[in-house]
């Protein structure tokens, strides 16, 4: 079981390699089961944003609460998919929105 995987783009993932990390190459199509495997697997799981939003939000944000595993979310390569604003997020939570 690898302490830590990641899943996205392959010259990130080659960087990740290099640093020992294990690293999973993946169709759209099977993104899904890939990181339910990942999940599974590893301790630590970390995805690119352009991997993340191929996930259905339900499946990402229930893999982030579990207690087994750490999943993060980096941004990608190309900065083409934007990280989720996680601060505008809990101020809605709260009911502290601003404009």
């Amino acid at each position: 079981m690898p302490a830590a995987l990641y899943l996205g783009d392959e010259a990130t993932a080659a960087g990740f390699r290099q640093a020992g990390v294990a690293t999973v190459a993946t169709s759209a199509d099977g993104a899904q089961d890939a990181f339910a495997q990942a999940c599974r697997d590893a301790s630590l799981v970390i995805v690119s944003a352009s991997f993340a939003a191929r996930l259905p939000e339900a499946v990402l944000a229930r893999a982030r609460m579990s207690a087994g595993h750490f999943v993060a979310v980096i941004p990608d390569l190309n900065g083409e998919t934007a990280l989720p604003d996680v601060a505008a997020r809990i101020y809605a939570e709260l009911g502290l929105e601003t404009s």
